[in-house]
């Protein structure tokens, strides 16, 4: 490598070209060393030198600057040049970069950082050949030199080196690895059969047969938990069970009926908001909620109801406010660039929290339309796929203009108001703040006159402002001080804030005053606002305590941010700006330049992704909806198309579904119509040779069989609601509480500088029984019941949830309080819409597992039930009702003193319990036993 023949060589072909694999003769002349510097040296610097000799003149390590040349010649701690030009091995730079020499230090020092053979290829070859070091204007005519150079590789089109739009490190690629950049291409399927099936058929292993159709039964409880995540009533089964049509028309006709209910858009939108990472909260320390998130979420179900084109409802969630600004709906969509975790307190850095806004919404963007994680470019050039950091920031240059704030939006016709009373509670709760703070208001006015006193001071000046103030009671104190600060009063003659205030009174103060803070945000509920974004400058804030709202001098006063690559992800270190722009790989032909102004980014970038020419975002989405109902998506990580994801089993039929999909108008419901009517879907999950399906298909992804699968954490809680007669059936509409366990719900939860709020539950039922998507979700307290079953935390999008199965799944579901209630409510129902045990048992059977119990079950019930009642007292027991208040434990920030206060909980004050034991009697108690064995079989549980 080190040969003087091969340098020789190496250095010609720099001269007349960029790369040894791009040669080319031209009249522009650049020495191989400034290319060297330019292309490779100089970025390799910045990604892995200039953190620690670079960015902090006051903390180079070893007092070796990497900022010039100059510097590098000069050296470090050692007093020896860190630079020999024209002699590498003499050069203490590359000797510690190859880790060979014991007199040098290792850089950089992480083993797992260390430079490859071709990155130390380049720093040796620069060296050797001079160490040249252009200057900025020399680099940009380089760059802008060797501008617009491609190559071609398996058909697609990649920039590997470039001038001002692009800074590539010239790497190859594995071909089988760029599919998802390749132009869509619709293969032509004949004949009369579901192009789904040919196309599964063909790429079926030989002598690999196919299971049988599954029956009716099996049928309408597979695909109605799959269009609206809830079992099928015993009506709507034996109604299909009957129809007289063919298979496979009274199968479309349920597919139909189910895409029509209001309910499929809760499904769908599940779905959505696992990968949007959809939370009422935001996260972190300041786990305060997002009162007005829930719109967001009703607009998701809404757009998969009405079918909204997913080109439309991919342009909306980006730039709704661009493309509509005095639409509430369009306004409602971009909040989906607000459900990452963010804070901003007096507590960070400003510009860090920015930062960190920006790679979030950048790398969701990325994730969620374009199944790219783009934060693996934020520091440097994707290492695996054809992503350069340029790209990254380029992206992120389209929301450097974007700004968050709750936004006025009209309520909407088609939302749900309903509930609204319930922010009463929240009056309450406010109410006992601000009589917390009158009460320290008095006390601080009492330790003022004693403060005079002890200083030997004349109280009459304060005596005097006291009189004059008009300051409502609560605020009377600081109203006063700025009254004498305001006539001239020395600082020292007036008391200081809190004045005289003992550990207990200081701590009160703080979560008196922190609390009404606290609910600024979870008012914002019942508002006519929207968690969104504006477009403008950005203004210096040191802090965020209160919703914000669009500033009258938006375009005017602030920064105007100029994105440029940061070394090393750090945004304190700005190199190279970069101009707003799309995914360079997936760019095509025609594209729109996106503005460089601070309104209208947006608008253009989302015409990019949810452009029919754009080979990712429609493959993405029938990837996530082949997913969202065989459990296997054709492209194993929807959320990554890269090389480093699973690659499709089936790239034909994927590209036929996403060609079809974008020729349907971009409709999800006639995608979901192709998928379902498949024989593919309707295939039974019990193969006749398991032995050859486990030797020809050891994953499943041939679909020779259905793959069963087990009912989300939701989807088990919906299904117990609605077959024991409980569900509140409502769309939309401010969150439910549902009852948690109490130690989770009364447990200390630290929140904007105090403690949140406990968990109250709803105090009516038919309030808490709401599906399980309208549950509040915060980041900081989850409901142990789902997350046990695998519901996913909000704060890393979910492309695909897991299913564990481990212990605590068992003591949930059979022991949990959820289960026994439940059970109670089923078999009150049984009983109710009865009149004989066998009629009671058959009831039970056919709402919970969609069949009639068999001859030899009605018989072991008939015994069991008869057994349990003659053991149960008359009398049934009724569960305790939650507290009205609790004592809290807390650390005074002030003093570091132990304090105590109370929490009264207003809204179980009002609480009406769920049917209890002491409600029915003991026949219908004995049979909750029977019924709490049903909601624990695999038959429930599972979808096959």
């Amino acid at each position: 490598m080190r040969g003087t023949v091969g340098f020789a060589l190496f250095t010609a072909v720099l001269f007349i070209g960029l790369h040894p694999t791009q040669a080319h003769a031209d009249d522009f002349k650049a020495s191989a060393s400034e290319v060297l510097f330019t292309r490779y040296v100089g970025p390799l610097f910045r990604e892995s030198c200039l953190g620690c000799h670079g960015n902090d003149p006051e903390k180079f390590k070893g007092a070796l600057d990497m900022r010039s040349l100059e510097a590098l010649t000069k050296g470090g701690d050692s007093g020896d040049p860190a630079l020999v030009a024209g002699k590498p091995e003499q050069s203490p730079l590359y000797l510690a970069a190859t880790r060979q020499s014991d007199e040098w230090s290792e850089m950089p020092p992480k083993q797992s950082q260390k430079l490859s053979e071709e990155q130390l290829k380049w720093l040796h070859d620069w060296i050797a050949s001079g160490a040249a070091w252009p200057d900025e204007k020399r680099r940009q005519a380089i760059e802008a030199h060797y501008q617009e150079k491609w190559s071609v590789q398996d058909g697609v089109t990649i920039q590997t080196s470039g001038g001002q739009d692009a800074d590539w490190t010239g790497r190859k690629y594995d071909p089988a690895g760029l599919w998802a950049y390749r132009p869509i291409q619709k293969v032509a399927v004949e004949g009369d059969r579901n192009p789904v099936d040919v196309l599964i058929d063909q790429a079926m292993p030989k002598g690999l047969g196919v299971a049988p159709r599954a029956d009716r039964r099996t049928l309408i409880r597979r695909v109605t938990y799959d269009l609206i995540g809830l079992p099928p009533t015993p009506k709507e089964v034996e109604a299909f069970v009957d129809d007289a049509r063919p298979n496979a028309e009274a199968f479309a006709a349920v597919v139909d009926r189910l895409l029509a209910s209001p309910h499929y858009g809760e499904r769908m939108a599940q779905h959505w908001l696992d990968v949007t990472r959809y939370a009422d909260s935001s996260g972190f320390s300041n786990d305060y909620e997002r009162g007005n998130a829930w719109r967001y979420r009703d607009y998701v179900v809404r757009a998969f109801n009405d079918d909204k084109p997913y080109d439309r409802f991919v342009r909306e969630q980006i730039a709704g406010d661009e493309i509509a600004p005095n639409d509430s709906e369009s306004i409602i969509a971009t909040g989906f660039l607000r459900m990452g975790p963010w804070e901003l307190t007096g507590m960070e850095v400003p510009k860090i929290a920015r930062q960190r806004f920006l790679d979030d919404v950048t790398n969701s963007v990325g994730e969620t339309f374009l199944g790219h994680a783009l934060q693996c470019a934020r520091c440097h050039d994707h290492k695996f796929d054809p992503v350069p950091t340029r790209d990254y920031y380029a992206i992120q240059a389209v929301f450097a203009t974007t700004q968050l704030v709750e936004r006025r939006a009209a309520f909407l016709e088609a939302e749900n108001k309903s509930g609204f009373e319930e922010q009463r509670y929240l009056a309450q709760t406010k109410q006992a703040y601000q009589a917390t703070l009158t009460e320290l208001d008095g006390v601080m006015l009492d330790n003022a006159q004693a403060w005079f006193r002890d200083k030997g001071l004349s109280p009459e000046a304060w005596d005097k402002a006291l009189a004059k103030t008009k300051a409502p009671p609560g605020k009377r104190f600081a109203a006063v001080r700025s009254a004498m600060r305001r006539a001239g009063v020395k600082e020292s003659d007036y008391p200081p804030k809190l004045v005289g205030f003992k550990p207990e009174q200081y701590g009160a103060e703080r979560v008196a005053r922190k609390g009404l803070q606290r609910l600024a945000w979870t008012m914002e509920r019942y508002q006519p606002y929207a968690l969104s974004v504006y477009n403008g400058r950005t203004k210096e804030v040191k802090s965020i305590a209160s919703p914000q709202r669009i500033p009258n001098d938006r375009l005017k006063v602030g920064e105007l941010e100029r994105t440029a690559i940061l070394t090393g992800g750090d945004p304190f270190s700005p190199d190279q700006p970069v101009s707003p722009g799309v995914l360079s790989v997936a760019a095509g032909k025609a594209q729109t330049p996106i503005p460089e102004e601070i309104e209208g980014r947006r608008e253009v970038f989302a015409g990019w992704v949810a452009s029919a020419e754009n080979p990712l975002t429609a493959r993405v989405m029938v990837n996530r909806i082949w997913l969202w109902h065989f459990g296997e998506a054709i492209a194993g990580n929807p959320n990554n198309f890269g090389s480093t994801g699973k690659r499709p089993t089936h790239p034909r039929l994927m590209d036929y579904l996403a060609a079809t999909f974008v020729e349907n108008g971009w409709s999800v419901k006639a995608m979901h119509r192709l998928i379902l009517t498949s024989d593919t879907y309707c295939r039974s999950s019990r193969h006749p040779d398991t032995a050859v399906l486990r030797e020809l298909d050891p994953e499943g992804t041939r679909y020779a069989a259905f793959k069963p699968r087990r009912l989300s954490a939701e989807e088990l809680r919906d299904s117990m609601l609605a077959i024991s007669g409980e569900l509140n059936p409502a769309i939309g509409g401010i969150p439910c509480r549902p009852q948690i366990n109490p130690e989770i719900a009364l447990q200390p939860r630290q929140v904007m500088g105090t403690i949140a709020a406990a968990w109250t539950p709803n105090p009516k039922p038919e309030q808490r029984h709401r599906r399980s998507l309208y549950a509040l979700k915060l980041r900081g307290l989850k409901n142990p019941a789902l997350e046990v079953f695998n519901a996913p935390a909000p704060d890393f999008s979910c492309e695909r949830r897991n299913v564990s199965t481990v212990t605590p799944q068992v003591f949930s579901l059979f022991n949990g309080q959820d289960t026994y209630d439940r059970a109670l409510a089923l078999a009150a129902r049984a009983v109710k819409e009865t009149k004989s045990d066998r009629e009671a048992i058959e009831r039970c059977f056919r709402l919970a597992l969609s069949r009639a119990p068999t001859p030899e079950e009605t018989g072991a019930f008939l015994s069991h039930w008869k057994a349990i009642e003659a053991a149960l007292p008359e009398k049934g027991p009724r569960a305790d009702l939650p507290p009205t208040e609790i004592v809290r434990k807390d650390v005074d920030e002030f003093t570091g003193e132990p304090m105590t206060f109370v929490e009264r909980l207003f809204s179980n004050e009002d609480f009406v319990p769920d049917l209890q034991p002491a409600d029915v009697d003991r026949r219908t108690r004995a049979l909750r036993d029977l019924c709490h064995v049903l909601l624990n079989t695999n038959e429930f549980i599972y979808v096959y």
